[in-house]
């Protein structure tokens, strides 16, 4: 019985499975600094130069009539004015643009490499639309096998890693479907043989997608309902929207700039994409593309996640294999800041377009499984 529980709970979490070779899968605003003006400041009058000329005698000073000569007659000096509390005048900040010269430099030295985003004219820049259209919707060929590790790790170093046989065909809408996904388990062996199965339908279906699975002990399928796509896929820190194919114009996306690595020289379009349904678990997503000569070449590289307060959530890394002109994941890690978890996906021994057919995503495939 304890066996069983584990598969199911293993199961339950099973409840939607993106095909990750398709590359849909999807910095922080810095705040200005504003200094306060010194308007209001007053400064103590400047003492006067010293002159070579004899010191003024102090008035005269004539008592009152009546009034016999006294010391107390005579006016003390004024004491030194008090300076002004620092709690009182907040001492003015140094400009922060200006730095002290080195006066033994020499003037032909050469300047440092700035780490500022480079921003150039609008004229010559790609839109944000076009950017994405080219660099986050990747070929993923017709159709693949791979192998799929998932390793997740909790705030205390605890690891778990489950290992998947996948296979994958697209369909581009032919009967409203969008792609279909068989998954068998080989690792851990408690789980051997159990599968899991998705067909996707497209947006314009306005169908949710259909899923089953297969447990060898209980030897029946059982159709699985979607869940909420706000949660956890898979028990990692990605979520059912996350790894489902989003149009285009279901986000509206603003060109940032143009982000250089200081190490390796390569530069990023920088995209903000704001959802515009309401309901969204994010404000925005900010997504790093490479830039590149060729768009063939750009690809996502990284994708920060901000929660519907704008504090930074998540932040997702992706490494990409390409065979030929089809495109798959090859590692990709995401680490949530707000519950310290970390999660991380490798794929291997891809095969693209090796003539998978529609019988091959059936329940009756599901129970012969690796067969």
């Amino acid at each position: 019985m304890q066996k069983l529980r584990r598969l199911s709970i293993d199961w339950r979490m099973a409840v939607l499975i993106w095909p990750l070779g398709i590359g849909v899968v999807n910095g922080a605003e810095v705040g200005a600094t504003t200094t306060a003006p010194a308007d209001n400041i007053t400064l103590p009058a400047p003492k006067p130069k010293a002159t070579d000329t004899a010191p003024v005698a102090p008035p005269k000073v004539v008592a009152p009539p009546g009034a016999k000569p006294s010391v107390a007659n005579v006016p003390a000096p004024k004491a030194a004015a008090k300076p002004v509390a620092a709690v009182d005048v907040p001492p003015a900040k140094p400009p922060t643009a200006v730095k002290p010269v080195n006066a033994v430099a020499p003037k032909t030295a050469e300047p440092a490499t700035p780490k500022a985003p480079v921003r150039v004219a609008a004229s010559s820049l790609p839109s944000a639309e076009e950017i994405v259209s080219h660099c986050d919707y990747k070929y993923a060929g017709e159709d693949n096998r791979s192998q799929l590790s998932i390793k997740l790790v909790d705030r205390t170093g605890n690891e778990r890693t489950t290992v998947y046989l996948r296979l994958w065909r697209a369909y581009k809408g032919e009967d409203e479907l969008l792609d279909k996904m068989l998954l068998f388990t080989f690792y851990p062996p408690d789980a051997e043989g159990a599968a899991f199965m998705r067909w996707a339908y497209s947006a314009a279906a306005h169908r949710n997608a259909e899923q089953w699975i297969y447990l060898p002990v209980m030897r029946n399928i059982r159709r699985v309902s979607v869940r909420d796509l706000a949660d956890s896929f898979l028990g990692s820190d990605l979520t059912y929207g996350d790894i489902t194919e989003r149009r285009i114009e279901d986000d509206a996306h603003t060109l940032m700039q143009i982000d250089t690595d200081s190490s390796t020289g390569q530069q990023y379009w920088v995209v903000a994409s704001m959802p515009k349904e309401s309901d969204s678990i994010y404000s925005r997503k900010i997504q790093w593309f490479t830039k590149t000569a060729e768009w063939a070449e750009c690809v996502k590289t990284r994708v920060d996640y901000f929660d519907k307060r704008s504090l930074l959530l998540k932040r997702q890394l992706l490494k990409w294999q390409r065979i030929d002109n089809a495109w798959a994941w090859d590692k990709v890690s995401v680490q949530n800041f707000q519950t310290f978890h970390n999660s991380e996906f490798e794929v291997k021994k891809v095969k693209f377009n090796i003539g998978l057919k529609d019988d091959s995503f059936s329940e009756r495939r599901m129970q012969l499984g690796l067969k």
